[in-house]
């Protein structure tokens, strides 16, 4: 049946009685008057008298269907049925980019941001649902986009709006849940292309479906590019905000070790760091801890202002090695996802630190050794190694967490690239020198002016003469972590260290510190005596005296074996031990094919443990298997399980945590957004308001075609009028033709 647009203009329908109305008056003004002759005339009437009569309500129909479609033309039909479509069969393309980042599960009244989402995909569903044009329904996820392995994978993808799509759709929006991924919008309109194609004559509307927080909206550098050039293909853009206030938010931004030996059965200290996205400062915030599996005393940090981090510190203690892993939870806010942050480890014994005296007694190494790992029921976790020179160039620097040179004369030039490979890719390296150092070897294989490993150019050795007057210490220490026992500290056993020879630096007490050198030990006559460099991803620490008491007494003195080990704790720190992962980011692998098997298990974390996937390694050129695993949507441990050619079995973790800036839930509204997308065509709506709008009403509109007919019908009436009525022949006068008749 057909519905109006302005269906109280039906009132004029009346109207198609007059023309009725008009022929009956006509009818009554005729008088009956006796004549002879018009016998004979009546007499004809009465043989021609239907035919006459039907031409005449041919007539009279002709007016009244005018009058009609004039009254139907102002009323705007529209019809609903299979008939509608003959006037009109464009289809329409709705396409939902829905986006489910985790910020879209702040809750509040007893719903969510993703419940606003979903009840505005029902709504454009059944608006859709009542249109007589062919409707068609694209449901597309940021965080499906975002895993670029697996293509767009949509919940729905041109699927027909029919008699049971509204069953279809229930379906689709109970397996929509927020995700525990930023994924931002970028992607999915660039991914927006492969689902339009051409238009092809069919309408296509695109809803971006969001809370439009300030993370992707705010400054939307790349969406700038991309929304007009969506626009300009003729598509309808609707941006939907699902969310009106900013709530209060805690997130666990970080959860990471800090310099120590990491071995089993030494404390070593971790540290966790929360930032409040709230406008209210945050008061006796408490993290919940877990090792193992197993509660620890939670830490609390007294209050957070807003806007800021603060870290806590707390120390672990694993007695084994092997994998083990910390975890740590906030209380209960408006996102759940990033309260959660965790990190695992694989606790050696005890970390191997190399040791390499240019000596063959290896005086300074033994010194340096027993300071490093005293023994007894002292444990630190270092395994020290003395070796000589010669070791480096013939053996694999890898494996040893540190590595410390100890009055070298010289090295062989593959030993010094051996070094700086090692030190460039992370490792730490410590330098003592002494009698057998030789300046000139320094500066020109190590230092090599300023791109080598040592930090300064040296000069030659020189005697610290006696202070017989100010009684300062000899040694003199910064704020540094191999210092941090003793710095600001007074009557320590620092003051009591002696040094009686050290080597110079050129340019001395000028020395300054840069972007990637510093001093961090001096001696009274402010000449520097330890020297740190930063050398591509690793760093250097240079003493310029022994670390045997031949110059010095310090290896006598109890701050030298704390000071050891915190520098080897220092160096051994390396960033790759506790690498993080973000959800939804690519698991990937190298392993040795002639090591390992080529099939991978990856096991997920809970609540999906029980899923495990194989993978198939690909081969690479230089005999190397490069496996990936791309279903890490989820935040927690994954485990991938490796088989050895031998058919040993190993297991390896990886740590994957949300991204913490997802958690700044605040919104750019709409008069902000419009200042930040000025050359954007686009309807902007908050969720609550939307109402599904097409431009046009649903089904078609006829009027046009009632248009198309009322001409037809005007034409047609005065043809059959001109018909209907009498035409007396044309008499010609005799003027006009000469008198001829």
């Amino acid at each position: 049946m057909p519905t109006f647009i302005h269906p109280a203009l039906l009132w004029g329908l009346p109207i198609i009685g007059v023309p009725v109305l008009i022929h009956l008056i006509n009818m009554l003004r005729h008088r009956r008057v006796e004549w002879a002759a018009m016998e004979f005339l009546l007499q004809s009437q009465k043989k021609n008298r239907t035919w006459i009569i039907l031409k005449q309500l041919l007539l009279l129909m002709m007016r009244t269907a005018a009058i009609a479609a004039v009254v139907l033309i102002v009323a705007q039909p529209i019809l609903r049925n299979q008939f509608g479509q003959w006037f009109g069969n464009t289809k329409t393309h709705h396409i939902v980019l829905l986006d489910d980042g985790f910020s879209m599960s702040d809750r509040w009244a007893g719903t969510s941001v993703m419940d606003e989402a979903k009840a505005v995909i029902e709504r454009i569903a059944a608006e859709a649902a009542r249109e007589v044009q062919p409707q068609l329904f694209t449901i597309l996820r940021f965080s499906r986009v975002s895993m670029q392995d697996h293509g767009l994978r949509p919940d729905m993808l041109t699927e027909p709006v029919n008699n049971d799509f509204a069953g279809r759709l229930e379906d689709a929006l109970e397996e929509i849940k927020a995700s525990q991924t930023s994924a931002g919008p970028g992607r999915a309109i660039e991914a927006i292309g492969q689902l339009l194609g051409e238009g092809n004559g069919r309408r296509r509307i695109v809803y971006i479906i969001s809370d439009f927080r300030a993370k992707e909206w705010d400054d939307p550098t790349e969406l700038k590019g991309q929304l007009p050039e969506l626009c300009n293909s003729g598509v309808e853009l609707h941006l939907v905000g699902c969310v009106e206030t900013m709530r209060p938010n805690l997130v666990i931004t970080s959860l990471a070790p800090q310099p120590g030996i990491r071995a089993a059965g030494v404390p070593w200290p971790v540290e966790v760091a929360v930032k409040n996205f709230g406008q209210a400062t945050a008061r006796e915030v408490s993290v919940l801890l877990e090792e193992d599996g197993h509660v620890r005393p939670a830490v609390t940090i007294a209050e957070i202002p807003p806007g800021r981090t603060v870290k806590g510190r707390f120390s672990v203690y694993f007695p084994t090695p092997g994998w083990h892993e910390i975890t740590a939870r906030l209380e209960s806010d408006a996102v759940a996802a990033d309260n959660f942050r965790c990190v695992t480890f694989n606790l050696p014994a005890e970390v191997p630190v190399l040791i390499v005296d240019g000596d063959t007694a290896a005086r300074d190494a033994k010194y340096l050794s027993t300071a490093s790992s005293p023994g007894g029921s002292v444990r630190t976790g270092i395994r020290p190694q003395i070796e000589m020179p010669k070791f480096l160039s013939i053996q694999p620097l890898d494996e040893f967490h540190a590595i410390n040179l100890v009055n070298v004369e010289r090295l062989d030039h593959s030993a010094v690239e051996a070094l700086e490979q090692y030190v460039s890719n992370g490792g730490g390296l410590a330098m003592f020198l002494g009698e057998n150092s030789s300046s000139r070897f320094l500066n020109e294989e190590f230092y090599r002016n300023g791109e080598g490993l040592f930090p300064v150019p040296i000069a030659a050795q020189a005697e610290l003469p006696i202070d017989r007057l100010e009684n300062a210490p000899d040694l003199q220490v910064g704020d540094h972590f191999i210092f941090r026992v003793f710095a600001e500290k007074r009557n320590n056993f620092l003051d009591t260290v002696l040094v009686h020879r050290y080597f110079a630096v050129q340019g001395g007490r000028r020395t300054a510190d840069d972007s990637t050198t510093r001093v961090i030990a001096r001696l009274r006559n402010a000449a520097p005596l330890a020297v740190e460099r930063s050398f591509g991803a690793g760093r250097v620490v240079a003493f310029l005296t022994t670390a045997a008491p031949v110059w010095n007494n310090w290896a006598l003195n109890p701050s030298f074996v704390v000071a050891v080990q915190d520098m080897q704790a220092y160096l051994a720190g390396r960033p790759s031990e506790a690498a993080l992962h973000q959800v939804g980011s690519k698991l990937e692998l190298t392993l040795d094919a002639a090591e390992y098997q080529p099939q991978v298990h990856f096991v997920a974390p809970e609540p999906d443990a029980t899923t495990t996937a194989v993978v198939d390694a690909v081969p690479g050129a230089d005999g190397s298997l490069a496996v990936s695993f791309s279903e890490t949507g989820t935040s927690g441990i994954y485990e991938a399980l490796l088989r050895k050619t031998d058919g040993a079995e190993i297991t390896e973790r990886f740590a994957f945590n949300v991204d913490p800036s997802e958690g700044d839930l605040k919104v750019v509204s709409g008069p902000e957004l419009a200042a930040r997308l000025p050359n954007v065509k686009y309807d902007y709506r908050r969720a609550a308001a939307f109402q599904y709008e097409l431009g046009e009403p649903a089904g078609a509109n006829v009027s046009d075609w009632l248009l198309y007919l009322l001409v037809v019908l005007l034409i047609c009436e005065q043809i059959v009028a001109w018909w209907v009525s009498y035409h007396p022949p044309v008499r010609i006068s005799s003027t006009a033709t000469g008198g001829v008749r």
